[in-house]
């Protein structure tokens, strides 16, 4: 028999509804599939509340600290916090310190802009020109960091804890990199991701402060370290978990957004779920004990 286009068409659209998804027989797997997909866009968001709630106050107290030193005429309060930041007659360095403490400030509330839905798709030309300032401070603040290490040497902690977080560093101009590749090409599904990873590697010293809290509180006291030279095996340990825990989990995530496995997404959404709320603890902690008592 022979049919035409036109008659082809008549007979897909008489018929679309019996085979369309809203008329075709639900398992029992469906709501369990689809549970499982809720569970883990939920566990995504407590994480990002955590994150924006924690990050908020760390850019609140950079500001209200080393932002009304600076404006006081008083960099050398710095040192309150950072031993040996703000070295007199040091001028290069002491404005390298200061940029990168700003660009600090700039990229905390920058990054959360980024990662928020809404803007993206609301106000699709401030998230494209506010990615593009955050690559730039992202790049500019490594490199700084880098500097600070390994020409001023003045970060606290031993050569390991240095080696450490210029990977963090090295990481942070990585994901740059092949998120505005990625980006330039249009390849939009996997900038979104690379961008996902350079928020998280630019979060590292923060995941580290709010891991520390969390271990001083848990342990009652500094365990494994020393607070006065701030070393030892506990430190290196955070470091490592700090820059690139964040990144695998990343990783599992996507794998997970992806998989069609029910047991998948739950195992996901239950593991991040968890380490929300480990930061959350961390995160009262760190501003319990180190930045709002700054203010």
């Amino acid at each position: 028999m022979n049919v035409s286009v036109e008659d082809a068409g008549a007979l897909g659209h008489s018929h679309a509804g019996a085979f369309s998804p809203a008329h075709a027989p639900r398992t029992s797997a469906e709501p369990y599939a689809r549970f499982g997909a809720t569970a883990l866009r939920a566990a995504a968001v407590f994480w990002f509340i955590v994150t924006a709630a924690g990050q908020l106050i760390f850019a609140t107290y950079i500001a209200g600290f080393y932002g009304r030193a600076t404006l006081a005429g008083r960099p050398a309060l710095w040192n309150k916090v950072m031993p040996h930041g703000y070295v007199a007659g040091d001028t290069f360095f002491n404005l390298v310190l200061g940029v990168h403490l700003a660009f600090a400030f700039v990229i905390t509330v920058g990054g959360l802009m980024q990662l928020t839905p809404a803007i993206r798709r609301r106000v699709p030309a401030l998230h494209r020109w506010t990615g593009r300032a955050y690559l730039i401070a992202a790049a500019l603040m490594a490199t700084g960091g880098l500097m600070m290490i390994w020409v001023r040497g003045g970060a606290p902690g031993d050569v390991t804890a240095n080696v450490i977080i210029s990977f963090n560093a090295l990481l942070i101009l990585t994901c740059a990199a092949l998120a505005w590749r990625r980006a330039r090409v249009r390849r939009f599904d996997l900038h979104r991701r690379w961008a996902l990873r350079l928020f998280l590697a630019v979060s590292g010293v923060w995941f580290f402060r709010i891991g520390l809290m969390f271990w001083i509180v848990v342990n009652r006291g500094p365990v494994g370290f020393d607070p006065d030279s701030f070393t030892g095996p506990a430190l290196i340990v955070l470091g490592l978990l700090a820059y690139f825990l964040p990144q695998g989990v990343a990783g599992l995530y996507f794998r997970a957004q992806q998989s069609r496995s029910k047991s998948a997404k739950f195992a996901m959404a239950s593991g991040l779920t968890v380490l929300s709320l480990v930061m959350a603890v961390g995160v009262a902690a760190a501003a319990a004990i180190m930045w709002l008592p700054r203010l």
